[in-house]
C-alpha cells in the first residue's frame, strides 16, 4: 500500500530540488477548482518556495470560480509563502475572438483551446517576472493515456509534479493533504466549455475506466471482456493515436539522413 504522506513529501522535495537547481524562486500554477490543480498547488506550497495561484476565469461557471477561489484561501491560510493572484481574461477572450478571428470560421473546439493557450500566455507572464516557472497540473491518465489537453495551453509548462500519477492516485493525495472536499467531490470539468460539458461527456468514459484500459492495452486475449470493457478499451486506443501528436516529441527533418 502507498505511503501517501511520504509521496507528498518527495514530490515537494523534487519541486524544491529542481527549482534550485535551475535558478527558479517563485511556482506559478493556474487553479481550475479541479483536483488536479488543487493538488499540484498544495504540493508547491508545500515545497517553501513563493507559490503564486492564479485563478483565470474566461465566462466561467460560477461553481467553478468559486470552488478555484475557495482553494486558493484554503492555501493562503496555511501557507504564508502563497499569494492570491485573480486574471479575469473573458474580456481578453472576447476582444480576441471579436477581433483578431473576426471573419474566420473558427470551430468550436479550436475555441475551447484558445482559452486554454491564453491561460498559458498569462502564467507565463507571470513567470518571466517573478524569475519563475509555469507548474504542470496534467495527470498520468491526461498526458500519456489519452492526451487530454490543450498543445501549447494546459499542455505548455515547465515542470509536471503529478504526470506520472493515475487520476486515482491523485485523489489519495487530495484525501491525504486535506484539500477541500467539495474539491474531491466535484465532477471532473476542464472549464473550456460554454455548456459546461464534463471530462466524461468529452472522453466517453470515466477516469477509472480509463485506467482500466492502459492496464489492458498489452493484453492479447480479450475473450473475457464485456461490451462495455471492449467499447472503453476502443475508445482508450483511438485518442491515444490521434493525439499522439501531443504526446510524442516534435517531427524535426534531420539533413543528409
Amino acid at each position: 500500500m502507498e505511503d501517501w504522506g511520504k509521496l507528498c513529501g518527495d514530490i515537494s522535495k523534487w519541486i524544491k530540488k529542481y527549482a534550485d537547481e535551475n535558478g527558479i524562486s517563485a511556482l506559478v500554477v493556474g487553479v481550475s477548482g479541479g483536483i488536479d490543480s488543487a493538488v499540484t498547488s498544495t504540493l508547491c506550497a508545500k515545497s517553501g518556495l513563493e507559490t503564486i495561484a492564479v485563478n483565470m476565469p474566461i465566462h466561467q461557471d460560477s461553481s467553478q470560480y468559486d470552488l478555484a477561489k475557495r482553494h486558493i484561501d484554503w492555501l493562503e491560510s496555511r501557507w504564508a509563502n502563497v499569494s492570491n493572484h485573480l486574471v479575469d481574461l473573458t474580456e481578453s477572450y472576447d476582444s480576441y475572438v471579436g477581433g483578431a478571428l473576426d471573419g474566420l470560421e473558427i470551430s468550436e473546439i479550436s475555441l475551447a483551446n484558445t482559452r486554454a493557450r491564453l491561460r498559458m500566455t498569462t502564467l507565463y507572464a507571470i513567470a518571466g517576472s517573478r524569475k519563475g516557472m509555469v507548474v504542470g497540473t496534467g495527470n498520468k491518465v491526461e498526458d500519456f493515456g489519452v492526451g487530454f489537453f490543450t498543445k501549447y495551453g494546459d499542455g505548455g509548462v515547465d515542470i509536471s509534479p503529478i504526470a506520472d500519477l493515475l487520476k486515482s492516485e491523485v485523489y489519495s493525495l487530495a484525501k491525504e493533504m486535506g484539500i477541500i472536499e467539495d474539491i474531491q467531490n466535484s465532477v471532473p470539468n476542464d472549464g473550456l466549455w460554454a455548456d459546461g460539458r464534463t471530462d466524461e461527456d468529452q472522453i466517453g468514459a470515466t477516469y477509472e475506466e480509463l485506467e482500466w484500459a492502459m492496464a489492458q492495452v498489452d493484453r492479447t486475449q480479450r475473450e473475457d471482456f464485456s461490451i462495455r470493457q471492449k467499447e472503453v478499451l476502443l475508445i482508450y486506443q483511438k485518442l491515444h493515436e490521434s493525439n499522439s501528436h501531443k504526446m510524442n516529441p516534435i517531427p524535426i527533418y534531420i539533413k543528409n539522413s
